[in-house]
């Protein structure tokens, strides 16, 4: 029996051409992306874009202005305008005591050599903040010394750890006892810091001042044992 007319005039649902939503997946996605290389590609550009964006930071974060050394600065240096530059810095990134205006830098005396660019910081500059962080106590005060043997000040750095000794004259003999006396040896200061030696050049008479950070009770007796006494130290 043959099937209705309208049975065999019904197209088939079924279609072996392809049409352009079949071919969509291959235009948004080639075939070559498929391939090793295309994807060692994708992830080398990946990681350099990383970096890009890693170097640049967010162009929306706050921004705020340090001072940094316009050059190259010797230690025991006494800061002037043309020392120093103001440059904008990433807020979340500005190191701990900063120092923000050139004001607050200019005149002081800088503990240590530093680098064009590096930021001037409050442990930067002789200073309050650096007494207390290298002695370790919050009344610490930092002493001019000169030390009698003048070679001895050409081996200590900023940061060595020193005893200050004082060397003062024994008492007199008694009379007809020509016999020699060792000068009396007094330790004024344990364990201060050294936080700045001069530059040779930098002084008239050739004698290198030296800087310690003491609390101020030991800073006192140093300093006023200095007047009379000649000082030494003893090395850490």
């Amino acid at each position: 029996m043959a099937a209705p007319r309208s049975a065999r005039s019904r197209p088939s649902r079924t279609r072996l051409g392809t049409t352009v939503f079949d071919r969509l997946p291959g235009l948004i996605r080639p075939r070559w992306t498929n391939t090793v290389r295309a994807r060692r590609i994708l992830a080398a550009a990946l990681a350099l874009l990383a970096v890009a964006v890693a170097v640049r930071g967010d162009p929306r974060s706050e921004r705020v202005a340090i001072i940094v050394a316009a050059r190259d600065l010797p230690s025991g240096r006494t800061l002037a305008p043309d020392d120093l530059r103001s440059i904008g810095h990433d807020a979340g990134t500005v190191p701990s005591g900063a120092l923000r205006t050139p004001d607050l830098a200019v005149g002081r005396t800088l503990a240590g050599a530093a680098r064009a660019g590096e930021p001037i910081t409050d442990v930067r500059v002789l200073g309050a903040r650096l007494a207390e962080l290298a002695a370790g106590s919050s009344d610490a005060r930092i002493v001019p010394i000169r030390l009698a043997d003048r070679g001895v000040a050409g081996l200590l750095r900023s940061g060595d750890r020193v005893d200050v000794v004082a060397a003062t004259e024994p008492n007199p003999l008694p009379d007809g006892d020509e016999s020699e006396s060792a000068p009396v040896a007094r330790t004024l200061a344990i364990d201060a810091a050294v936080v700045l030696v001069s530059d040779a050049a930098d002084v008239r008479d050739t004698e290198r001042m030296v800087m310690v950070a003491l609390p101020a009770a030991q800073a006192t007796a140093v300093a006023a044992a200095s007047l009379s006494s000649a000082l030494t130290v003893v090395f850490h």
